[in-house]
Formats: structure tokens, C-alpha cells, sequence
């Protein structure tokens, strides 16, 4: 079936997109938001109740991928019970960030998470009471992970952190400019207290039989081994760009490129929040905001917010700039290490190729179920190799979506 064209479609029911969307239903627009996860939120907000002063005069269609572009305005989407295309006059790409994963010894080992990736599976009822985890990798989404962790009975062992103390107290006094971080940040350690945060500091290999029993960390001139139920590991967020890469939009150095209305390249399409750089929760708000005003035409609105974008801009500059990944990660894995774990990929045989054209054709690195989402944000800083191009479906999909896809057109 093909569902009626909506004025404004946003892909994305995280913070970004639910603020994107609020302000387009306000200005007039016919909206739907479209989100593969079973509730809106994001992973920021997931099963916590901010959503839902965000939550109305739009259409929120859950559980639902977005897989091809048959045509311009019109995208196909499959749910787990059916497939249908929905048309646009203006589509919002607020697809949010992944994790970033670097590969070491024994990453593929059970019980090797993404940081992230245990906070949400704890969220969704994983039991995590009296568990003894290492949080690890970079960025202040260590923090906020460790912290909802210990809140919820686990024994956080210790937060290693690569980047080195001087540049963290260099962002720290840049938080100065921002209370509103400063604050959080406070907040976050105070809940923290008695847990060693070791900066320049991270994981060089991951040690169990069946699954992780102990992980190995490296900080200046020593290692040791520390046990372990769990490691919750990742070194900063990744952009996903996949469907904007497809319809056909430009990808800057941060992520999606956008002028100043948060418009891409390609007419009509728009995109805010982490798709477009990681910046965190409040400067994903406003673009969100922006956007929606945007493409619902409210440009005088839209740019009543620019000021407060560009003041958390520089806050994501000085993120950025503290959390750089430090070179000693580039040499983490070893030659027999996985980098691609859907097609068993190691690191010696894409060392091998010459780019991400050759590493497909010969060993199928970043053509398995994932897509190259987790391989390939390990190649881009190991190799320095960006992929080359996207192509439908987004996500594996049923051969009887793909084959209905545009077929009355």
C-alpha cells in the first residue's frame, strides 16, 4: 500500500526528530516521524518519560525501517508485518549516531559490549545487579553509562578513558561557558564517587573461555589484568548517514552536511542531531527545531533559534577536540584480530587491499547483516578508508518488500 503524502516526514524519533517534528505540526504541517525501535526516545531517552512532552500533533509510525528510495518523495518502509511507502513534501533525516568500536584482542568475546549497547540492554531488563563491569573507550557517555550501571546494582570495577588528564581539565575549564554542562558533569561524577576514572588509560585485550572473564588495560608504561563480568567499551559515536548517503546527499567531515536551515544538499530534505555531527542532547534539540520550522516554511522561526545553535556548536567543537583518539588505538589489533565479525574479516587480510572497493571484492568486509555499520567506523580510523557508496536495501529486508518497492511506478 502506499500511505497518503505527508507534508513533513521525519525519520528518527529521537530527540532531534521529535523536535523537528513538535515544531512542524505546530506551524501547520501534516507530520508522521518514523523510528525502528518499538518506543520514541532515542537512545538518550529510551524508557524515560521526556518523550512525551514532545509527543503530539503528529503521526509516530514505530517499528518501522526505512530500506529504499523508489522515487523522489516517497520512501519504502517495512515493519514486521508489512511493507508500504509513505510520500513527503519535506523529510527530516534525524537518524542519530552508533557507537564506535575499535577491534583488540578478544572483542569478540561474549560479554564485550558497546557501552551504549549494555546500558540499553539494562534498560530493557538485562540483569546487571552485583555484576562487576569495566567501563571503557572515550568520551562522557562513559560516565553517564557507568553512572546508570551503578545505580542499578552493578559493581563498576573503573571508567578507563584514553584521552590524557591535561586535555580533560582544558574541557573541563571550557565548561564554564556552559553551566548547564558544568552542572551534569558535577552531578555525573558526584554518583561516582569511589570509582577510579583513569584517564589515558585503555583496554588491549579481553581474556575468557566461553565468555569475558577478565580485560586486559594499558596505562602509560603498565598493564594489568582486572576481572570482569562485563565490558562496556566504545570510543566515541559514529554519525549514520546510510540514508542520507543514499538519497543522494552531501557527507562533510562531521557527518551530514546542512546550511543554515539545516537543509542538505538535495531540495527538500533536511537533517538535524547526531546525523549531522555529534554535538549531544541540547544542540540535537535545536537542530531538530530548526529543521522542523524549516521545512514546514516557518524560516523567520527558524532563525530566532541560530544564536542558541551556535552556542552549543562550540561546546561540540571543545568535545571534539578533548575526546580525539589518541594513535596508540591504531595499533590495538592484532594480525589474526576480526574487524569484520559478520564475514569473520581479520585485520591482516583488509591491511592487504588498497581501499574499501578491493577489501568488499576479496574478503566481503562490511557486506554482512550490519552493513558495514560496526566494521566500518574501525576501518575508517585503522585504514583511513570511507565508504563508497550506499546502496539499497538500508537493512536486510524480505525479498517480497524489496520486490513491491516502487512497482506501481
Amino acid at each position: 500500500m502506499t500511505d497518503p503524502r505527508f507534508d513533513v516526514l521525519v525519520v528518527g524519533a529521537g530527540p532531534a526528530g521529535l523536535a523537528a517534528a513538535r515544531r512542524a505540526a505546530e506551524s501547520g504541517a501534516r507530520v508522521a516521524v518514523l523510528d525502528d525501535n518499538p518506543t520514541p526516545g532515542g537512545q538518550i531517552w529510551r524508557a524515560r518519560p521526556e518523550p512525551a512532552r514532545w509527543l503530539s500533533g503528529y503521526q509516530v509510525i514505530l517499528g518501522a525501517r526505512v530500506i529504499a528510495a523508489p522515487a523522489a518523495g516517497c520512501l519504502t518502509v517495512e515493519t514486521l508485518q508489512a511493507d508500504f511507502e509513505i510520500g513527503y513534501r519535506a523529510l527530516i533525516l534525524a537518524t542519530g549516531a552508533r557507537e564506535r568500536f575499535l577491534p583488540f584482542p578478544g572483542w569478540t568475546l561474549p560479554n564485550v559490549m558497546g557501552a551504549g549497547g549494555l546500558q540499553a540492554l539494562a534498560k530493557s531488563g538485562l540483569p546487571i545487579a552485583g555484576k562487576r563491569i569495566v567501563v571503557a573507550g572515550s568520551g562522557p557517555l562513559l560516565l553517564a553509562v557507568a553512572g546508570y550501571l551503578r545505580g542499578h546494582g552493578a559493581r563498576v570495577a573503573l571508567i578507563a578513558e584514553q584521552t590524557e588528564r591535561a586535555a580533560l581539565l582544558r574541557f573541563g575549564a571550557s565548561l564554564a561557558a556552559h553551566p548547564g554542562k558544568l552542572r551534569q558533569a558535577v552531578e555525573l561524577r558526584a554518583r561516582l564517587l569511589g570509582v577510579p576514572y583513569l584517564t589515558g588509560c585503555w583496554p588491549v585485550s579481553a581474556q575468557g573461555a566461553e565468555r569475558l572473564e577478565s580485560v586486559t588495560l594499558r596505562r602509560g608504561a603498565k598493564n594489568w589484568t582486572e576481572p570482569c563480568d562485563y565490558l562496556a567499551c566504545g570510543f566515541g559515536l559514529i554519525p549514520n548517514t546510510e540514508l542520507a548517503e543514499m538519497l543522494g546527499c552531501r557527507i562533510g567531515a562531521s557527518g551530514v552536511a546542512v546550511d543554515d536551515d539545516q537543509r542538505t544538499s538535495v531540495p527538500a530534505i533536511f537533517s538535524a542531531g547526531e546525523a549531522t555531527g555529534i554535538g549531544g542532547l541540547d544542540l540535537a534539540l535545536v537542530e531538530g527545531e530548526i529543521a522542523g520550522y524549516a521545512a514546514a516554511g516557518r524560516t523567520r522561526e527558524a532563525s530566532s533559534r541560530f544564536a542558541l545553535r551556535q552556542q552549543h556548536r562550540r561546546f561540540a567543537t571543545a568535545l571534539e577536540k578533548a575526546f580525539a583518539l589518541r594513535d596508540e588505538l591504531r595499533s590495538l589489533a592484532a594480525p589474526e584480530t576480526l574487524v569484520c565479525r559478520c564475514e569473520d574479516v581479520s585485520y591482516a587480510r583488509i591491511r592487504a587491499c588498497s581501499g574499501w572497493r578491493e577489501a568488499k571484492l576479496h574478503t566481503r568486509c562490511g557486506m554482512g547483516p550490519c552493513q558495514g555499520r560496526v566494521c566500518g567506523g574501525a576501518v575508517e580510523f585503522l585504514m583511513g578508508w570511507r565508504s563508497e557508496s550506499v546502496r539499497p536495501p538500508l537493512y536486510p529486508a524480505r525479498v517480497e518488500s524489496l520486490a513491491r518497492s516502487g512497482q506501481d511506478r
